[in-house]
């Protein structure tokens, strides 16, 4: 079974004007992401921002939840944090991922759109439950990453579609959701969906 990685990406953002820009580190991404992140089995969550100030805000949200007031107030919060890594870029995600493990991960990101290496999310699962190769999955906030940047990627998982022409979800529902779809099995518990 391959080892899953998680990253949210702040640079290079698009903002609704299609503009390229650096979104700001929210609270409620930290903490929920690392919720969804520990419930799924996910061997590290990173928090990627390319501006020093913003991980800082996060380390001290991150440390009072971890060591602070927080870590007797709610200690289950303490456990959420536990395998969260702030970096600066994606590629010291990779770089991380590639010494943890001694290979290169597949690269898999998301998207409302789609692209032509655009995958199910029956062949993530498959790739995570019978491959052996680390995965990294990547999800943007703003308006979603730079078309340059997601041309990086090995795959694109297919949009998250709903009921109506409405698209636009919260990226920690967009986690959550992504993972009770892809994640069938780990740690040999099953999820029926």
């Amino acid at each position: 079974m391959a080892n899953l990685y998680i990253g949210l990406v702040h640079y290079p953002i698009y903002n609704k004007h299609g503009e390229v820009i650096t979104t700001a580190i929210t609270n409620y991404d930290i903490h929920d992401i690392a919720r969804a992140a520990i419930t799924y089995d996910v061997s590290r969550y990173f928090v990627i921002h390319n501006i020093p100030a913003q991980r800082d805000l996060a380390k001290q949200i991150m440390e009072h939840w971890q060591t602070g007031f927080g870590s007797t107030y709610n200690p289950d919060r303490k456990d959420a944090f536990s395998e969260v890594a702030l970096v600066n870029s994606i590629r010291a995600a990779v770089e991380e991922v590639t010494a943890l493990e001694g290979d290169p991960p597949i690269i898999a990101t998301t998207d409302a759109r789609t692209y032509d290496n655009t995958v199910t999310y029956a062949w993530m699962r498959q790739t995570l439950e019978k491959g052996s190769r680390p995965v990294l999955v990547l999800f943007g906030t703003g308006y979603g990453m730079t078309k340059e940047t997601m041309e990086e990627f090995d795959y694109i998982l297919e949009p998250v579609y709903g009921h109506g022409d409405y698209n636009h979800l919260s990226v920690r529902s967009a986690v959550s959701i992504i993972w009770i779809v892809c994640v069938a099995k780990r740690g040999g518990k099953s999820i029926v969906l």
